[in-house]
């Protein structure tokens, strides 16, 4: 026999092997979807969640992912996408590997008393940003100030990041200094009003931007 008609008959064999296999994963698929529900999308927590700590971008991003399990096994009150945790704080520690529920979440408390939702969908999320030196040394922030949310790439191959508002005039709520302290290329830890739409643009532009920039609105 040839190589070639060996070449052949090798991928003739893959083919049907390839196609058994399918019919038999989609026929076991079938089983499980009859006897315990359609795959529904669920958020498990993959790092610890500490109790009382404002769940983050970095925290959506790095610690909380999805999987899809039988409707069966899905807990009421689970999240569906990890963009509903944005800005909420758990109400007690929450291990890895759990599910993570409504019922475990809550708004964050300043003073004693429960931060109310803002307007228009937004919910209170923390994010860190350069040149808040301007800002912070107003001493306090103006009551729901507004600010654009500049963000700067970084550079291509023409030498220059891309910079665009990823936020147009958003509610500051808090801003504070970094753990580093103040001075040049210091990051202040600002808490924003932002849409889900928002949060998820700034949660991608944290992986690939140099820095983020608040522009206040006069």
């Amino acid at each position: 026999m040839s190589r070639r008609k060996r070449a052949l008959g090798f991928l003739s064999l893959a083919l049907v092997a390839a196609a058994a296999a399918a019919a038999i994963a989609d026929g076991y698929g079938s089983r499980i979807a009859s006897r315990y529900g359609p795959l529904r999308r669920v958020v498990v927590v993959a790092t610890d969640l500490r109790r009382g700590r404002q769940i983050g971008p970095a925290e959506v991003a790095a610690g909380l992912t999805v999987r899809r399990v039988p409707a069966r096994f899905v807990p009421g009150g689970a999240l569906v996408s990890p963009a509903e945790a944005l800005g909420l704080v758990p109400e007690a520690s929450i291990p890895a590997g759990s599910y993570l529920l409504a019922d475990q979440l809550r708004l964050p408390r300043r003073g004693g008393r429960t931060v109310h939702r803002l307007g228009g969908g937004r919910r209170p999320v923390e994010i860190s940003v350069s040149g808040a030196d301007a800002l912070l040394s107003e001493g306090r922030v103006a009551p729901r100030a507004r600010v654009d949310v500049v963000v700067t790439g970084e550079p291509g191959p023409l030498g220059r990041g891309r910079t665009y508002i990823a936020a147009a005039a958003v509610p500051l709520l808090a801003l504070r200094q970094g753990v580093e302290g103040p001075g040049p290329g210091a990051t202040a830890a600002a808490t924003l009003g932002l849409t889900k739409g928002q949060a998820l643009r700034l949660i991608a532009a944290d992986s690939f931007a140099r820095k983020v920039t608040l522009l206040p609105r006069r």
